[in-house]
């Protein structure tokens, strides 16, 4: 027996285009699956960044709500992901720079994230030690190596998301790195 083409497929879920068209014409639960969808990864995110759980949830939230609450400005509904992660990007520059701090980072960050970074006798970096390296870093410096080298994303993503230039991305992401490289060797040469 085979079965007929004629039927229509069945999505899994929704695109994003789908939902935020939806949102569009006044259907407010169809931003829920958007802020499933993205939570997890972009919470992350906030979190490096930010360093702590109630920094990072305060920027998602407002995230959230600001792409909400001007959801017609999206030009582009099928690129929604990007767009709210522009928006994530710039909550967390504004919540780093109300904080008024660049205290020690908690966020767990895998020290397989960092591989390259230390010299090859150097294989036994703790959590905490990344999380301290990763704080001393420039704000700038830090969020370009988050963006290049934990979110993987090109630079032209990057480029898209923080609207810097990508010679002083590829720069943010050299000095980090070898800022990295330098903490985390003193730390393990001492």
């Amino acid at each position: 027996m085979t079965v007929s083409s004629s039927l229509p497929e069945v999505s899994a879920s929704p695109s994003d285009a789908e939902l935020v068209e939806r949102v569009r014409r006044g259907d407010r639960e169809a931003y829920a699956p958007l802020i499933v969808r993205y939570r997890l990864r972009f919470g992350r995110y906030a979190f490096q960044l930010l360093g702590n759980e109630s920094d990072a949830e305060e920027a998602l939230q407002d995230a959230f709500f600001r792409a909400y609450r001007s959801i017609d400005r999206c030009r582009e509904p099928d690129r929604f992901g990007a767009w709210l992660f522009r928006i994530l990007v710039n909550c967390c520059r504004t919540a780093a720079v109300r904080r008024g701090r660049d205290a020690a980072r908690e966020a767990p960050l895998d020290s397989a994230d960092l591989i390259g970074l230390a010299h090859p006798k150097e294989s036994a970096i703790s959590q905490e030690e990344i999380q301290q390296a990763l704080a001393e870093l420039v704000p700038e410096q830090r969020e370009a190596f988050l963006l290049k080298h934990v979110e993987e994303l090109s630079y032209e993503e990057m480029i898209e998301l923080t609207g810097v230039g990508e010679s002083a991305l590829k720069m943010r992401v050299k000095r980090a790195c070898a800022r990295l490289r330098q903490l985390l060797g003193d730390r393990h040469d001492a």
